[in-house]
């Protein structure tokens, strides 16, 4: 028995959805629209403000999309009403980040630059040089963006130099000469 599954979701009152053909999902809020296609075997229904996810049998596949289409809908509509912000930090000496245009210009201990072309739906803002925040209304893609730009450096865990998350904690490696006395 899927527990999230069976949740309700309260649409708030500036968020209109509605549901096409073969399960295909709009959400229209403040922040904007997103559309999502689900799988079809499943019941989604909208009633007095109230979405609902039904299954119509226990197949382990069905079980399984129950929980995970609840909160793709879940997400959608948090995301038109409020948005997700992903925020990183740069850790080094030297090592920031510009935006150039349309481009995102990371400076994190290469020979040469990195850089990112900006996509619409996901924006980019640089506070201090070594502070990157990633905002939008697609949980996905925000999450997705904020994952690439920690792989050009990830963090090591000696000296902790990298890209994290804001509130990442680097578990820190002591290193040869600390067991030598």
């Amino acid at each position: 028995m899927s527990r999230i599954g069976n949740k309700a979701i309260t649409i708030p009152s500036d968020v209109e959805v509605t549901i096409g053909a073969a399960n295909e999902v709009t959400v229209k809020g403040p922040k904007g629209t997103l559309s999502r296609q689900f799988n079809p075997e499943l019941v989604i229904a909208v009633n007095e403000g109230i979405l609902t996810v039904a299954r119509p049998n226990d197949q382990k596949h069905i079980k399984q999309l129950h929980g995970t289409t609840r909160a793709l809908l879940n997400n959608m509509i948090e995301g038109v009403t409020k948005g997700f912000v992903r925020q990183l930090e740069l850790v080094g000496i030297g090592y920031r980040a510009a935006l150039n245009g349309n481009k995102l210009v990371l400076n994190v201990g290469y020979s040469h630059p990195v850089e990112f072309v900006l996509e619409p739906g996901v924006d980019i803002t640089i506070g201090k040089p070594t502070e990157i925040s990633v905002a939008g209304i697609d949980k996905q893609r925000v999450g997705e963006w904020a994952a690439n730009i920690r792989a050009v450096r990830a963090p090591e865990p000696y000296l902790g130099k990298g890209i994290k998350y804001k509130n990442e904690i680097i578990r820190r490696k002591e290193g040869k000469t600390a067991g030598k006395k």
